[in-house]
């Protein structure tokens, strides 16, 4: 074989050779550029978005939770004390509907003030209307004198003034939860407001027509 001959044959096996190592660079190279999306928002990853629940909310929705929770811890200790002090089998059925509906959303918009990074109400909060402004803040809340004239009644007499401070205070909750979904900016918590609108409309008719015949 002439060493022509052979120079063209090592010539052909370099560039072979160029070739495949070249092909073998370009796949890391793709292989490399597909796992950097995995710290891309959108990509998983740290960089995946928070959830919706989170993600979108205002000053109202803010003020709509914190100012809701204490409002309906103070309703649900109301509804407390009517299991041992009520009498009329109606004023008790509303009281244990109060607290089976109304414990769920406290917890409900205290994962929310957690999620978003807002502090939650102060623990006296619930407890009258001691605070500064309070009574135009929170519409409807009763005062510690209210509550413990309440706690120390029984019979009819606690039933008559069961329904009249709860029917205000519901009537209070409605105002808060339509300031809610005029203003909000949150899905979730107008949503919840809504309801709140609607349960308690209900539930403010049913003690209008209780409190007429006791």
């Amino acid at each position: 074989m002439s060493t022509r001959i052979i120079a063209r044959r090592a010539a052909l096996a370099g560039a072979t050779a160029l070739a495949a190592l070249a092909l073998a660079a370009c796949g890391d190279a793709d292989h490399s550029t597909s796992g950097s999306g995995h710290g891309m928002p959108g990509m998983g990853g740290t960089g995946t978005p928070a959830p919706a629940a989170s993600a979108s909310f205002g000053d109202a929705d803010v003020m709509f939770a914190r100012m809701m929770v204490p409002h309906h811890e103070q309703a649900v200790r109301m509804a407390e004390l009517a299991d041992s002090r009520a009498t009329d089998p109606e004023v008790k059925k509303l009281a244990g509907q109060i607290k089976a509906a109304q414990a769920p959303e406290i917890a409900t918009m205290t994962g929310w003030l957690a999620a978003w990074g807002v502090p939650g109400p102060s623990a006296s909060a619930g407890h009258g209307t001691g605070m500064p402004g309070m009574d135009h803040g929170m519409p409807g809340m009763m005062s510690e004198a209210d509550l413990a004239k309440l706690a120390t009644a029984s019979g009819v007499d606690f039933d008559r003034q069961f329904l009249t401070m709860m029917i205000a205070h519901h009537e209070g909750a409605v105002t808060m939860a339509q300031e809610e979904i005029a203003s909000g900016a949150n899905p979730d918590a107008r949503a919840l407001a809504q309801r709140i609108v609607t349960a308690q409309r209900s539930e403010i008719d049913t003690m209008k027509k209780v409190l007429d015949r006791l």
